[in-house]
């Protein structure tokens, strides 16, 4: 976790946030990657699991929240994603 931690620093110090508003708890992490692998799972393509994981940090970003959102990526996905496996 040592690199994560090095580029949050990197990246609040260009951003102009603290590190500690972009740290990635182990908890979060180990959600992040659950979703990530349903997203790449469920879609048959692996670039799908950084793609969607970028929008539900936009989405967190501007205002939503993480276990809301996380909870619909869930539900959908649970379909067997079908109404999302258009790659």
């Amino acid at each position: 976790m040592a690199w994560l931690e090095q580029m949050g620093e990197r990246l609040a110090a260009t951003s102009g946030h603290t590190a500690d508003s972009l740290a990635v708890t182990p908890d979060r992490m180990r959600e992040l990657l659950e979703l990530a692998g349903l997203a790449a799972r469920s879609s048959g393509n692996r670039t799908n699991a950084p793609l969607l994981c970028y929008v539900l940090g936009l989405a967190v970003g501007r205002g939503a929240t993480f276990d809301e959102l996380a909870e619909t990526i869930r539900e959908a996905l649970a379909n067997d994603g079908s109404d999302t496996a258009d790659g």
